[in-house]
């Protein structure tokens, strides 16, 4: 493999520092150099400059690298998504026109639809069928300049099919140059099997599904949907305090559709992120602050069910690291589109460009412990890169709804473009 030698970036943002969640205004420190460098060997950052100053290490090298003029263009590390749904059997966009046409999330859920439709036509593909369709779906993702996906299980709901879903993760990070990182989800809903009897299916969760989960060591966090008619705080704490046990770290679904604890909880059980947050109390804030959690929030599922966003400036502002993420699913948030997320970081949740920029790359690493390895342009990470068709992150972020991706690199390897 040859080594890999982009130079002359009008800005490349580097995100160097500490591997840690940015907060406050380290959320807009970018660390931009500008007539920007970076050599990638062997998949890995060996060097990263301003291209005077690599030109001085490798330009009697230059011959045997792919060498990139990156001109006029921004380069940025590559996305990464920490929160997703990717693998999944069938699609739900009949549900789309039940939404626009009155229908709430829990109405359609309460009927069979929402979760159930795909835990029903994710049961019946086979495991083939599933590597295939999600294949599709990391392509996209690629092309979108995302390089890490965090994938949830969550549409078995049964010892199976969870299984199944996260041994499907499994082959495709053997397949796919895409890092999958994976977490458990069995406490999605509580299957129509068990409706009226949640407490038997949280049982199954605990004493059946989680301990071959983690004997398997199909996943690294445990996610839980605390939410008003799926899983209650106290179900929900017992769920991710069983999966501690076990080594999985947890993760929670958090004040959805109604304040209902779900960022106390979180800051409570010492969880690595909660999720989604729309309607997260003041409180709640202030204590996963406290408590170093990484607010995950998801623009693009509350424009797709017509909510008022998260919270995500006054959380910023309140020293809660923010991550943001696309919520790859059927039924909330079918896209793969993380530059139209943080679009819609900036125009829906008022974060600033270089914010959201953060909350795309080192802050999302942060959120699915994979900031050692990918979400900076520093030494020692992977040589996960996108070269975008603009020449400064404003710009990214100011043109919107455009996918500006020209290239993207996976451990120095092109992928896209």
């Amino acid at each position: 493999m040859k080594p890999l030698w982009i130079k002359h970036a009008a800005q490349l943002v580097s995100l160097s520092g500490e591997n840690a969640p940015r907060i406050k205004e380290q959320m807009s420190d970018l660390a931009i150099i500008e007539d920007g460098s970076v050599w990638i060997e062997n998949g890995e950052i060996i060097a990263v400059g301003t291209t005077d100053e690599l030109e001085k290490s490798f330009s009697s090298r230059s011959q045997e690298a792919d060498v990139v003029d990156a001109t006029g263009r921004l380069v940025t590390p590559g996305l990464v998504d920490p929160h997703t749904h990717v693998a999944f059997g069938g699609s739900r966009e009949r549900e789309f026109e039940m939404r626009l046409e009155g229908a709430t999330y829990m109405d359609i859920m309460n009927a069979g639809g929402g979760i159930h439709a795909t835990t029903r036509m994710t049961r019946e593909a086979t495991e083939d069928e599933l590597v295939a369709q999600t294949t599709k779906r990391l392509d996209s993702f690629f092309q979108h300049g995302v390089t890490t996906v965090e994938g949830k299980s969550g549409y078995g709901l049964d010892l199976e099919t969870e299984l199944k879903q996260l041994r499907v993760m499994k082959r495709l990070n053997e397949l796919h140059p895409i890092d999958l990182v994976p977490t458990f989800m069995g406490a999605h809903a509580v299957p129509q099997e068990y409706k009226g009897n949640e407490e038997a299916y949280i049982d199954v969760v605990v004493n059946e599904i989680l301990p071959v989960v983690a004997e398997e060591k199909l996943a690294i966090f445990n996610d839980v949907f605390c939410e008003k008619g799926v899983f209650t705080p106290a179900q929900s704490e017992r769920i991710l305090e069983a999966g501690k046990k076990l080594g999985l770290v947890p993760k929670i679904h958090a004040d959805e559709i109604e304040s209902y604890g779900g960022a106390e909880l979180a800051a409570k059980v010492g969880a690595i992120s909660a999720e989604h947050l729309l309607k997260a109390s003041d409180e709640g804030i202030k204590q996963m602050a406290e408590a170093g959690v990484i607010a995950c929030l998801l623009p693009a599922t509350a424009l797709y069910l017509r909510e008022e966003a998260a919270k995500g400036r006054q959380m910023v502002d309140a020293g809660v690291a923010v991550a943001i993420s696309t919520d790859c699913n059927p039924g909330s948030s079918p896209t793969t589109s993380m530059p139209l997320v943080m679009n819609l970081a900036c125009i829906s949740m008022r974060l600033t460009p270089a914010e959201a920029l953060v909350a795309a790359t080192i802050n999302a690493a942060c959120a699915i412990q994979m900031e050692d390895r990918v979400g900076s342009l520093e030494v020692g990470k992977q040589g996960d890169i996108v070269l975008w068709n603009v020449a400064s992150y404003q710009e990214l972020q100011y043109l919107f709804g455009v996918n500006h991706v020209g290239v993207v690199w996976k451990k120095g390897e092109r992928v896209v473009g």
